[in-house]
């Protein structure tokens, strides 16, 4: 290995390549948005809202400017575009020729569909779209009965199978619920659509992740993506060889990185800042990396039955002073503008608690703008010796 970093180095430079906490940006907020999704490579979409929704929770931490109006913007002015990363995302426009490898194995079938294929319901949506332009699942409701084990309609599989190979694109969004139309129409003029060959793809998810992440492992860097750590390790294997990246150790166990990522060692990290983080977050979304990297042994509980949940439903990672600390599990009363703080977790050996204390009244001030609340209500921490002092602190936007 030819160099060798501590855990504290290496937690400094994910978390700075991760642009958390943020620094402050110049130019106008919907370009910074931008930017964050350039350089996260992916922002992960998600359905659940006890909170803001996920996307719009992780570029806020990036971006204080940040409205949800922006990601709509983007998306119809073309420079970003939805489909898979490892799980539904919005991508820079940028990369779209990276995601035809996917769409191609999807369409000659060697990857398999969630959906089975039903040919006679494909040709009837794209027939319909290309006739009457762009449309949403609900135009077809009366296109078959729900099948499925999701209960889902005939003609909202046919247009998931349609946009997952490629044929169809979410032109916009109405109230969260697609809109396609055909991928001819809404891709920009002048794009490059030439098919990546294998070695490209896998130097562009190598650059991409390691670019976001600061340190990558072959297993990290194809997650989740079928087929593609053979090639992951070939690729990373060459790019070694010709200087292109460095193998680096961090307790003992082997990564890679980019040469100009460890200039960033020499950049300070806002340490006393505190981010509440979305569980989907590009940091924490790799449960198995967080865990050996920053010592976080994290699970979102609300795939788990409620008398086995230790945490909560939907609990947020803390991050403060270059480490997660803590996680807090939250519910908006919107009707209400109420943020029910239901559970504060501290993680064990945590010192200086008065300084992250501060820090999250702090923070909770903005966070609690950004979920249209404008008060919060304390109902259990861990230990529960810290709720008397956690209260205090926070007496003036409390109810």
């Amino acid at each position: 290995m030819k160099e060798t970093l501590s855990i504290k180095q290496a937690r400094k430079l994910v978390l700075l390549s991760q642009g958390l906490p943020p620094t402050k940006q110049a130019g106008s907020a919907i370009a910074a948005t931008l930017s964050a999704i350039e350089q996260l490579g992916y922002i992960q979409i998600d359905t659940i809202s006890v909170v803001q929704r996920a996307h719009h929770h992780t570029l806020w931490n990036r971006n204080p400017r940040y409205k949800a109006s922006q990601l709509d913007q983007l998306l119809s002015d073309k420079q970003v575009f939805e489909y898979w990363s490892h799980a539904a995302a919005y991508l820079p426009m940028r990369d779209y020729r990276f995601s035809l490898p996917r769409k191609h194995a999807l369409a000659s079938g060697k990857q398999r569909h969630w959906y089975k294929c039903d040919k006679r319901m494909l040709d009837l949506v794209l027939r319909r779209i290309a006739k009457e332009g762009p449309l949403m699942a609900r135009d077809f409701e009366h296109t078959g009965k729900r099948i499925g084990e999701w209960k889902s309609k005939p003609a909202k599989q046919a247009l998931e199978y349609l946009f997952m190979q490629g044929e169809l694109m979410v032109a916009t969004r109405v109230n969260f619920h697609k809109v396609y139309d055909l991928t001819e129409r809404v891709l920009p003029a002048g794009l490059n659509t030439t098919f990546p060959a294998s070695e490209e793809y896998a130097r562009f998810l190598i650059a991409q992740y390691l670019r976001a992440n600061g340190l990558g492992q072959p297993a990290e860097i194809a997650y989740l993506r079928t087929e593609t750590k053979p090639l992951v390790t070939e690729a990373l294997a060459d790019m070694v060889s010709t200087g292109e990246l460095l193998q680096v150790g961090v307790a003992g166990k082997p990564y890679y990185a980019l040469p100009a990522s460890l200039d960033l060692l020499s950049k300070p990290l806002a340490r006393s800042k505190l981010k509440i983080l979305s569980p989907f977050d590009n940091l924490v979304i790799q449960r198995q990396r967080m865990k050996g990297l920053f010592g976080f042994d994290y699970l979102i509980e609300c795939y788990v039955p409620e008398p086995k949940r230790r945490y909560g439903y939907f609990s947020l990672p803390i991050l403060w002073d270059g480490k997660l600390v803590a996680r807090m599990d939250c519910r908006t009363d919107r009707s209400d503008s109420l943020l029910h703080l239901q559970h504060l977790a501290l993680e064990p050996g945590l010192s200086g608690t008065d300084a992250m204390f501060l820090a999250l009244r702090k923070e909770l001030q903005p966070f609690l703008q950004f979920n249209d609340c404008d008060a919060v209500r304390v109902h259990r921490t861990t230990p529960a010796s810290a709720k008397p002092e956690l209260q205090k602190l926070l007496n003036t936007f409390t109810r």
